[in-house]
């Protein structure tokens, strides 16, 4: 009978092995090179890293960022790009929503599309009014000022204008390539799994400059595994 393990509900491994499992994947590595160095079923591997996704999922809910100086944007993933169509122009693609905080943490949230009202619902629900937000101009943004965000400022990419001052939104731009590059290692994402994937994006730019195995078994111990 395999011992106790306090990081998931009746485990079939132990809890030596589930660590290890967790060192590797706190490294990044993929289901194949985990499961080789593991010595575990290439199909247990990927049924605990779906878990442990789901669980980072959870935390980053609860890790949004919501006072301070924030930047906000929206960015496309996937899809097939149509020819002469990039961004808000595409077709076919997940939306992606987030909010940068200087300090240096991100939020992301999927929206089924980029108008006004539903990024407006995000920002109020998610941003206190005091807040400090920059932003490209996009018309999605229009508002903010008649809602209370009274501190709104915007740079116009359109007309080339990149940087105004202290105002750009370079921070969520560069969340934004940090988790293209990453995303695109897995050759593509079944839809149903994209959220879960975004979310460990969003938990590994988070922490990116701390031990990162140490604070999931925190999350896991605190809320085990199904």
């Amino acid at each position: 009978m395999t011992e106790r393990n306090k990081y998931v509900k009746r485990s079939r491994i132990s809890e030596w092995k589930f660590r290890e499992l967790v060192k590797l994947f706190s490294l990044d590595l993929d289901g194949v090179q985990i499961a080789a160095l593991t010595h575990l079923n290439r199909n247990t591997v990927n049924r605990y890293l779906s878990a442990m996704r789901s669980r980072i999922a959870e935390f980053c809910e609860l890790e949004s960022p919501l006072r301070g100086e924030v930047e906000i944007d929206e960015s496309y993933f996937g899809g097939r790009r149509v020819k002469g169509k990039r961004g808000r122009g595409a077709s076919g693609k997940t939306i992606v929503f987030g909010i940068f905080n200087r300090h240096g943490k991100v939020y992301t949230e999927i929206v089924p599309d980029a108008r006004r009202k539903t990024l407006q619902d995000i920002i109020r629900g998610r941003v206190e009014l005091e807040t400090i937000i920059h932003s490209d101009g996009w018309r999605g943004y229009n508002g903010l000022v008649d809602l209370g965000y009274k501190k709104h400022f915007r740079v116009h990419h359109g007309k080339n204008e990149f940087v105004r001052g202290k105002t750009h939104i370079n921070g969520i731009e560069s969340f934004w390539g940090f988790a293209k590059t990453r995303l695109s290692k897995f050759r593509g994402i079944r839809k149903e799994a994209f959220y879960f994937h975004l979310k460990e994006c969003e938990f590994r730019f988070n922490y990116r400059h701390e031990n990162m195995y140490q604070i999931m078994l925190k999350i896991f111990q605190n809320n085990p595994l199904n």
